[in-house]
């Protein structure tokens, strides 16, 4: 991610994102808030296109806010409901009410990229209730980088808040020249309105209720009420849920498990956003909520087994993004694939490079990948072909401004001072060292870098071959190439482990990082050295008991409690665990499995894109990273790939096969079932369970007997 604003984000002190707050999106416009439902314009806040159109909304009953019940967010992530009581409202007309004698329920949702809220009071006294309530508001129009720390020479103009009867509008207008206006709208006409606050006084009968439905966003015309609440809210989950059932379904009776497994599809759910070329996962809620070229390849990896649509999607908008042009300021050259993108006021003036930003070494060969993946897993033989140009022009740049130097090797070193310092997914400052913490010269050839590179050669030898187009045994004879040059200048013999980087000077960067656990994600290494590689992840040094830490402990600018460098990352573990499983290991994928379901039960069964790398305890629980996005695509879709690594589960739709290979079952599971994994448009169902001390896999009811399910021990 581009940390070079996430420094100033904890410098700050913003309030912790994900953890202690709660989340919902819609499309391109996302909304945090605390547990109370209430925004109080610290890291929180309605954004929209990355601009916080909502700074401000507090909810107060007699002057205070609720005291809280509990809080909650469906199943499905659609909607989030608070429920609270009155604290002791003072005498009006002579009459008081008690602590507790009124509910306060707010349900809340967004639909069409618009904020809708119901506020619920019901009274439960055994007299009527004279019920003073208010609502703050405010929309401050910033840029999310502000939000994360950045400050600004200029801004706008925020112009005054224009009042009505029953809504107040909020405008500003931007120095990029476009207008950017909030209205937030109410069911009832407050008995006194001003620009920051709506106050309302309802008389509600023991055993009644009165509802207030409020809705903040754009201005349709049309006045807040039950009938557009209910509509919005079927709306919302008929959508959500219908990305949530795309492809193959996990069914499990270990309903612990069933639960870790259902959070996560319906988190990637959440992420999901429709775009004009197809279905494709935001990184993360909040700093993230946007297109990330690395990210929605990964995620889209972790899912292919089950859901081949999500990399169809992925596929066809970083196509339609590829650079054309060079660029320093937004590290492009033709060819490459799209780091991220961002539509807001700084993007668009350019104060920030990231409105189309192509710094990231790795997304190019990741998106060569993918299309392999694809191919392979779906046979989808014209979709992969349309894209061929695409795939040749990534091909073109991995062997020509790819490598800036000339060594052979895939690198990079940012173009302006305004882009990412590193570029690979460990992308802050400090991620990248020397065995004594000295930062090493560009250009910066990282070691995983390499593996995508190798692996996209050897998918272009295999779509060439498939699609019937000469130049496949090229490929091949340049992945091994390549390969000899990681195995000669990357490997450490006196650590049986390969060294993170080469930098400008031709010097390793020795510290050992999980880096080389994508090296086995691709098949880069020999078996000699995967096993070696293997054995250094699974010890103490990586492996905390809640996943791998991001530096081996020990080694310099290790900490556990920083961004890159000790931290533990669930989508890193997952690509290094389906590494291990292409070198047949099934006893590490299966521990690491259970552990970060551990460590998945500490936050509430949704994963955080990570956590700190400390060491596991006894009847402690994980600690949280305090500004980790959460949900995180590429965090969610771990469970997949490693459920994936320890079923041994690989499809080749060209052949109509399954092949299941070695499988595990997790640790105290015996039963675990999929159905409708779709197989050249077969439908085949798996099931999977203990058998006289082994896995046995079956076909399950109503799949398609076209297709062949191989077990292979």
């Amino acid at each position: 991610m581009d940390q070079s604003v996430e420094a100033a984000t904890v410098d700050q002190g913003a309030a912790a994102a994900g953890i202690d707050f709660v989340s919902l999106k819609d499309g391109d416009a996302f909304l945090v808030a605390d547990h109370q439902g209430d925004v109080t314009g610290g890291a929180d806040g309605f954004f929209w296109r990355d601009t916080r159109i909502l700074s401000h909304f507090l909810l107060l009953v007699g002057e205070r806010p609720p005291s809280l019940l509990s809080h909650a967010l469906s199943k499905d992530n659609a909607v989030f409901t608070f429920h609270g009581a009155n604290r002791v409202l003072p005498p009006i007309n002579g009459r008081g009410t008690p602590r507790g004698a009124v509910h306060i329920e707010r349900k809340r949702l967004l639909c069409r990229e618009q904020m809708f809220e119901r506020v619920r009071c019901t009274n439960f006294g055994l007299d009527v209730v004279f019920l003073p309530l208010a609502l703050e508001y405010g929309a401050d129009f910033r840029d999310i980088f502000e939000v994360r720390g950045l400050r600004r020479a200029e801004r706008g103009v925020q112009l005054s808040p224009e009042v009505s009867g029953r809504d107040v509008a909020f405008i500003y207008e931007g120095l990029d020249g476009v207008r950017r206006a909030s209205l937030v709208a109410f069911s009832e006409p407050p008995w006194r309105m001003d620009d920051r606050r709506a106050d309302f006084m309802f008389t509600v009968a023991p055993g009644e209720h009165v509802d207030l439905f409020v809705e903040v966003g754009a201005n349709d015309g049309e006045t807040p009420s039950r009938e557009r609440f209910d509509a919005a809210l079927r709306e919302a989950r008929v959508a959500i849920r219908e990305r949530e059932r795309r492809g193959a379904i996990l069914a499990c009776p270990d309903h612990a498990l069933a639960a870790w497994l259902d959070q996560s599809r319906a988190d990637v759910a959440l992420l999901v956003t429709d775009l004009e070329a197809g279905s494709y996962p935001y990184a993360g809620i909040p700093w993230f909520s946007t297109p990330f070229g690395r990210d929605g390849i990964v995620t889209s990896l972790q899912l292919l087994w089950l859901d081949p649509s999500l990399a169809r999607g992925v596929l066809c908008h970083l196509a339609a993004m590829q650079a054309q042009e060079r660029s320093a300021f937004r590290d492009s050259q033709p060819g490459k694939i799209m780091h991220e993108s961002r539509q807001g006021e700084m993007a668009a003036l350019k104060e920030i490079p990231f409105g189309l930003y192509y710094g990231g070494v790795d997304t190019t060969p990741l998106f060569v990948v993918l299309a392999g993946a694809y191919l392979r897993r779906t046979d989808d033989v014209g979709f992969i072909g349309s894209l061929w140009p695409a795939l040749a022009r990534a091909m073109e740049w991995l062997e020509g401004a790819g490598d800036s130097n000339g060594d052979g090797l895939i690198d990079y070193q940012r173009g302006a001072e305004t882009g990412l310092a590193n570029q690979g997914w460990k992308d802050s400052e400090d991620s990248v060292f020397h065995a004594d913490g000295r930062y090493p010269p560009g250009p910066i050839a990282l070691v995983e870098v390499q593996g995508y590179a190798y692996a996209a050669f050897l998918a272009m030898a295999a779509i060439a071959r498939r699609l019937e187009l000469e130049g496949s045994d090229g490929w091949v004879a340049k992945a091994k190439a390549l390969r000899r040059r990681v195995e000669d200048r990357f490997w450490i013999e006196a650590q049986g482990y390969y060294g993170v980087a080469v930098d400008g000077e031709g010097r390793l960067c020795t510290p050992a990082a999980s880096n080389a656990g994508h090296l086995l994600f691709t098949g880069l290494p020999s078996r000699d050295r995967a096993s070696l590689v293997i054995r250094r992840l699974l010890s103490r040094d990586f492996d905390t008991g809640w996943g791998f830490r991001t530096l081996a402990a020990g080694a310099a600018r290790y900490n556990p409690m920083s961004y890159h460098n000790g931290s533990v990352w669930p989508h890193d573990t997952s690509l290094c665990v389906a590494g291990m499983a292409l070198y047949g290991e099934r006893a590490g994928p299966v521990k690491v499995l259970g552990d970060l379901f551990q460590a998945a039960q500490g936050f509430g069964m949704r994963m955080p894109e990570l956590l700190c790398g400390f060491r596991r305890e006894e009847g402690e629980p994980p600690v949280a990273y305090p500004v980790a996005c959460m949900p995180q695509a590429w965090a969610a879709g771990a469970v997949f790939l490693i459920l994936q690594a320890c079923l041994g589960v690989r499809v080749d739709a060209a052949r109509r096969a399954v092949r299941v290979v070695r499988p595990a079952l997790p640790h105290g599971v015996d039963r675990l079932f999929i159905d409708g994994l779709d197989v050249a448009g077969a439908q085949v169902s798996l099931r999977f369970h203990r058998h006289d001390g082994a896995i046995a896999v079956d076909p399950g009811p109503g799949s398609d007997r076209s297709v062949s399910v191989v077990l292979e021990r």
